[in-house]
């Protein structure tokens, strides 16, 4: 399972794609699962990394789903359209 930070806004979008995309290379397992509980700062970034994190987890051939999304991003994906992308676990 992959975890994101407390914080996901602009300022800290590439650093944090950037370690989940190594974590996702090095993750074996056929369903992957980020887990966003800890989220508690965040803007519409954190959808981007979300859904990218979802594009790179079905071209390696893997189920993505997200685990404890914060309501208010949940709301924001369904604004954008996107929540459909981001199943829960």
């Amino acid at each position: 399972m992959l975890v994101l930070p407390p914080e996901l806004t602009n300022a800290q979008a590439t650093a944090s794609l950037r370690m989940l995309m190594h974590a996702m290379k090095a993750h074996k397992e056929q369903h992957l699962v980020v887990d966003a509980g800890a989220l508690k700062v965040f803007d519409s970034s954190a959808l981007a990394v979300l859904l990218e994190c979802r594009r790179t987890a079905l071209e390696f051939g893997k189920t993505f789903a997200v685990k404890a999304l914060p309501a208010s991003l949940a709301s924001l994906a369904g604004l954008y359209g996107v929540q459909e992308l981001l199943a829960s676990e």
